[in-house]
């Protein structure tokens, strides 16, 4: 098995101990480098490729602004050594790694690497994903992938590239052919009030999710403005202030039309 443990990747943060990014305990490592814009991203720290800088507000104590380096260059070795620090949590609580970003399959033969390092260490893996890359990286990664977390923003494809920046054709090839691979899904629908909670687009989402296979459930993610700052820091455009948060009753409504297809349904992931 060819690990290529001495090549590197772009990761821009890892976190331990996290309990949403899959089962059990997990070491999450994000992936720096997305091909998608989403205008409610709350990582736009993960978009760009290349190192950055942020601007942290003018200190008190010197009047002047703090600037931090987003992103890292690692080693597949590196980046191991960290996610085996843990591996007696992820034994007892039945968790393991999981590859968020960003978009980890943007940065595929790293990804595959650390993929198949975990498979040999017995280490669960997730991968979150928005899904958009070709079938080849789809099909050399799938088999080292315990678990997708699958990222299904429209099915309009129109409106996809409209918020995200690309259409999402391949997005959903990639999906049906992993579901009929027998890959186990967990599809993440973020709700964003004024764009993809109308009844039309939710309606179409929830046919599409109903003809496929193998799916664990669905996990139904409300918008918030919690990365608003970032954008702030990063001198980006923050293009979601004049749309609101969904209220505890309009999820539950949109979780009500979801349990309709015999699916597990939750609100957060």
């Amino acid at each position: 098995m060819d690990l290529r443990i001495g090549n590197s990747g772009i990761i821009f943060d890892i976190k331990k101990f996290a309990v949403h990014d899959g089962p059990g305990i997990r070491t999450t490592v994000f992936f720096k480098g997305c091909p998608l814009t989403c205008w409610w991203c709350h990582n736009p720290e993960s978009q760009n490729f290349k190192l950055e800088q942020f601007i942290n507000p003018k200190n008190e104590d010197n009047g002047r602004d703090n600037f931090k380096i987003i992103g890292k260059n690692l080693t597949v070795k590196e980046v191991f050594k960290e996610v085996e620090k843990d591996i007696i949590f992820y034994d007892e609580s039945g968790g393991g790694v999981t590859f968020s970003g960003g978009e980890p399959l943007s940065q595929p033969e790293f990804l595959l690497s650390l993929l198949k390092l975990c498979r040999i260490n017995k280490i669960h893996t997730v991968l979150d994903t928005s899904g958009y890359t070709t079938e080849d990286i789809i099909n050399n990664i799938k088999e080292y992938v315990d678990l997708f977390l699958y990222d299904l923003k429209f099915h309009d494809s129109e409106k996809h590239e409209k918020f995200t920046g690309v259409p999402n054709q391949q997005i959903l090839n990639n999906l049906i052919k992993l579901s009929e691979n027998g890959s186990k899904i967990i599809i993440r629908i973020p709700i964003i009030p004024g764009i993809n909670d109308d009844s039309d687009e939710l309606n179409k989402i929830r046919y599409f999710i109903s003809n496929l296979k193998n799916i664990q459930g669905i996990d139904l993610l409300p918008f918030h403005k919690i990365g608003k700052n970032k954008y702030i820091k990063l001198n980006l455009p923050y293009l979601m202030e004049d749309f609101n948060e969904p209220s505890h009753e309009q999820m539950e409504k949109i979780k009500l039309k979801f349990d309709s297809i015999n699916i597990p349904v939750k609100i957060g992931g």
